[in-house]
């Protein structure tokens, strides 16, 4: 565990950096470590040169000379403001990295030049990543996930270790399965884990996974792997599966609301009357009336004409019973 403890050796001191005087209760606090190994890791870093004293008295606390600093050079203005302005996103969805992003932000704001730092935060608060709410305040953001799972996934992914997972597949019970993971993907908040099972390919939505734990077995796999190509292949096989394809004609305020409710969008054109056409699959005909019904009069489904007559019998069973005095 040396890297765990260097990166928090690197932590105390950034922390100090940008806050200066702190306690060795505040610092155990942010460290989330005891104040016994608090005051060992200021007892290294004093070893190691680094500049760090000890103020005594009831106000006291840990404190780095003056003027202490490490500059990252070679950083331009742009490329400070994108890793500035990504950081910003709601960092839960990188996989689960929000703590990791959280602090490799800190430390790259820390290695900068101050004058430097003023003038790409200024920029940098002019951009939004990803807010909570869209315009119709509806909430946006990944998936839930169980807590524990991204990690050992990530884990897996990178040990190159195989997991055991507990998955909920749609209408079926859990099951388990030990698998050889590939990779992680995100597609509009959704993550995926691709993998191999008994070497055959297998893609699993990380939502679903229940359980995931990291076996001591190494993984089975490729030693390299293009995550791109292998996920675009997945993606045209799930396409030429059998599923209900649909086109539907969408308010442009609720488009947004179908897109997630279909599996895959396979087409889109603006309509005459200013309507999203989408052409979208679902996995079937009664998923295909679940979405569309929620959706109100906001959206009509041109094809296929049983989807039509089933939404159409739907309306009318419905008109039925309300009209019944």
């Amino acid at each position: 565990m040396a890297s765990v403890r260097a990166d928090r050796l690197v932590a105390l001191v950034l922390l100090l950096r940008q806050r200066g005087r702190m306690s060795a209760r505040e610092l155990a606090t942010e460290l989330e470590v005891s104040q016994r190994t608090v005051l060992r890791d200021i007892d290294a870093l004093s070893l190691a040169g680094v500049p760090v004293y000890a103020d005594r008295g009831r106000h006291g606390g840990f404190s780095l000379l003056p003027g202490f600093r490490t500059e990252l050079t070679g950083l331009t203005h742009d490329e400070a403001l994108a890793l500035l302005t990504a950081g910003s996103a709601r960092a839960e969805r990188v996989f689960g990295l929000g703590a990791p992003l959280a602090s490799a932000m800190r430390k790259i704001a820390d290695a900068l030049p101050a004058a430097h730092l003023q003038a790409v935060g200024d920029a940098a608060s002019r951009f939004l990543v990803d807010p909570a709410t869209d315009l119709l305040s509806r909430p946006v953001g990944g998936e839930p996930v169980t807590a524990g799972v991204l990690a050992a996934l990530r884990r897996g992914v990178v040990e190159g270790r195989r997991l055991r997972l507990r998955y909920a597949a749609p209408d079926s019970e859990p099951h388990d399965a030990v698998i050889d993971p590939v990779g992680l993907v995100t597609v509009r908040d959704r993550a995926y884990l691709l993998a191999l099972r008994d070497g055959a390919d297998r893609t699993y939505r990380v939502s679903r996974i229940l359980a995931a734990d990291l076996l001591d077995e190494p993984a089975r796999r490729p030693a390299e792997v293009d995550l791109a190509a292998a996920w675009e292949e997945r993606r045209s096989r799930f396409l030429a599966d059998d599923r209900l394809r649909a086109v539907v004609a969408v308010d442009q305020d609720a488009r947004a609301t179908l897109l997630d409710t279909a599996r895959a969008v396979l087409a889109e054109h603006e309509g005459p009357d200013g309507r999203a056409v989408v052409e979208v699959l679902f996995d079937d005909e009664r998923h295909a009336v679940w979405a569309l019904w929620q959706l109100d009069v906001a959206a009509e489904a041109l094809e296929p004409p049983s989807l039509r007559r089933a939404l159409a019998e739907r309306a009318r069973l419905l008109g039925e019973r309300y009209a019944r005095g």
